[in-house]
Formats: C-alpha cells, structure tokens, sequence
C-alpha cells in the first residue's frame, strides 16, 4: 500500500527557469515557475545572467511551492533536484540549495536526469490524462535535444535514435531569427503557421539512416532560400510570414513522424508519449493525435504546464527514486551533459 504522506520538495534549475513544486506521492500539490525575462534583449538564454537569477529567484520560489502546497518544510520526505543536463551555473545553484536543505532536515536527496523528468512527467497523476503502459516510445523533443527513446520501465530506457546535430527546437528558434522574429522565436512560428498554408513553401528533408535526426541541413536552406527571396522581393517576409511559418512546421513535423512511424515498425510498439519544450507546439500535437485513427496508435501528449522546463516533472522522478531508495549523498556532483 502506497504511504499517504510521501511529500517531495523537487528543484529544477537547468537553464533559465527557477521551478519549484510540491508532489504528494504523484500528485502535484503546486509547482511554480519564475521566468528570466532578461534574456529576451539578447536573442538567447545568457548563461552567466541565468546563474546569478537562479540565486535571486530560488528561495522566493520554494517559499511560494510550500505556502501553495500548505506543507511546512518539516513534512518534507525528501528533495529532488535536475543534476543535468543544462547549463552548469544555473545547475549548481538548484544542487547546492536542495543539498544543503536535505542535509538541515536530515531527508533523503535524490538526483534525477532532466530528459528521464521529462518523459516521466506523463505519470504525474492529473484528471483527463492516461498513463502509459510499458513499454512504450518516446519523443522527446526540446531546444537542446531530439530522441526517440524505448522506455522499458522508470529506469530502464535506452536511446534508439537522437539528433546528429541540432535539436529540432534550435530549428524552429534560429527559424524564426532568420525571419527577423524575438527570441523565443518557436512558439511564433507556432502561432503564424496555423493561419498559413503547409505546402505553399517546400523544403528539402534531410535524408539521414536510420532513427537518427538531422536539422543543420535544414536551417541553411531556409536561410538561403529568404536570402534568395528577399533579394527578389525585400517584403517577401511581411507579405508571406503565415505561409513560410506553416512550411517550416510542416517540414520540421513531417521529419519527427517519419523516424516515429520507423521506430514503430522497427519496434513494433504502438504506444507513443511526446515530452520537452517543443511538444508544446500546437502542430506536432494535432498531427501526433490523429495518428490514433490513422495508424492505430496509442499516443500520450502531457499536460501543457508539463512540457517546458518545470518542477513537477523533477519531482515525479524523485517520488519514482524514493520508492526503491534511489538516494545521493551531498558528494553528488551536477553535470552539463550527463549520461542518459
């Protein structure tokens, strides 16, 4: 029988968003976000800017998750934290915090991987959404990733395709650089394209072996093709933006459900569940959807405040790891890039 009283502080600080959340075994009693504005004026998430915000922002932030949640820090049972992958000043901070805190309470600390967090976000238990069974494959798609994963088990997950290059979010944001829009550009092209037409613009798709992804190609064509368009017209952008925005999506969506439909061929698993930032996106959302009818599919698409950079996703790991006793002790070092 599951303990009623299992409460998990979870810490996520791997780029430019302080979270914090309050899970009560896998239900997520508050989980709160404060996002770095700054980083808008340079076209890009700032490094050294995102560390020195995560120091400003990170007690305020647990403080706000435990009044939300209404636990005092003494009801905590343990403390998650991301230990990787992200940005290593940004990490320390949430580590430091959640080491130094576990070690006053004298509660276990748990150490989760960010892209695990991600694909298990799907387990949190929130009304109107199913859990997927084992085995089961997943997308998951983010500024700094592009996997296909087969999850086997919570722990138990091996990478059968990955990107060779850029993620499929770095894709969509330089996109919309090229187009001249602000940063982050992915959720713009997201919201033009679904006024545009998808094939009024066509773009050559990578041809790569294989369930690995490619999408340098990919950025450069679009490149040259404005280059080539605006010299012809220098209001081809503001006269053409839906339409370029939705042949892009369509691209880039096309070249996700072409490895995916391989991988459920290859695999034979028809349970597809999407996770990371990108599987915000309005299109991939949709066009994973109607795979249900199409291909008799069984696909989880998580709950919105669930997809970006968030806490709840940490903790549900962290409540997942203090089950089978999966603890750190305050040596546990944070990590850039972390093996999977």
């Amino acid at each position: 029988m599951q303990n009623p009283e299992v409460f998990i502080l979870a810490i996520e600080s791997s780029c430019d968003d302080t979270a914090a959340a309050i899970l009560q075994n896998d239900k997520v009693l508050s989980n709160v976000i404060a996002n770095q504005l700054i980083h808008t004026q340079y076209g890009g998430v700032v490094p050294e800017l995102a560390s020195r915000a995560h120091q400003q922002n990170i007690v305020p932030v647990i403080d706000a998750a435990l009044r939300k949640a209404n636990i005092q820090k003494e009801q905590l049972s343990a403390i998650a934290f991301t230990q990787g992958p992200g940005l290593m000043g940004s990490l320390l901070v949430g580590s430091s915090f959640a080491k130094s805190l576990a070690l006053a309470l004298k509660i276990p600390l748990i150490a989760v991987n960010h892209m695990h967090a991600h694909i298990l976000a799907h387990f949190i238990d929130e009304e109107g959404f199913e859990k997927p069974t084992f085995p089961f494959l997943a997308l998951t798609i983010s500024g700094g990733h592009t996997q296909i994963v087969r999850v086997n088990d919570f722990f138990d997950m091996t990478i059968i395709g990955e990107t060779t290059d850029d993620a499929v979010g770095e894709a969509f944001d330089k996109s919309a650089k090229i187009l001249g829009l602000p940063y982050p550009g992915g959720p713009l092209v997201d919201k033009y394209a679904q006024l545009g037409n998808p094939k009024a613009f066509v773009f050559t798709k990578p041809k790569v072996p294989g369930l690995d992804f490619s999408f340098s190609g990919l950025k450069t064509a679009i490149l040259y093709f404005i280059q080539k368009k605006t010299l012809e017209n220098p209001n081809f952008i503001e006269e053409n933006l839906n339409d370029i925005c939705a042949s892009i999506q369509f691209t880039i969506i096309e070249i996700l459900m072409d490895k995916l439909k391989l991988a459920v061929k290859e695999t034979g698993i028809k349970k597809i569940a999407i996770g990371g930032g990108v599987s915000a996106n309005s299109g991939i959302r949709k066009t994973l959807k109607e795979t249900e009818n199409k291909y008799g599919w069984k696909t989880f698409i998580p709950k919105f405040e669930y997809t970006t950079d968030n806490a709840a996703m940490i903790g549900i790991v962290g409540y997942q790891k203090f089950l089978t006793e999966i603890f750190e002790t305050s040596s546990v070092v944070s990590k850039a890039r972390i093996q999977f």
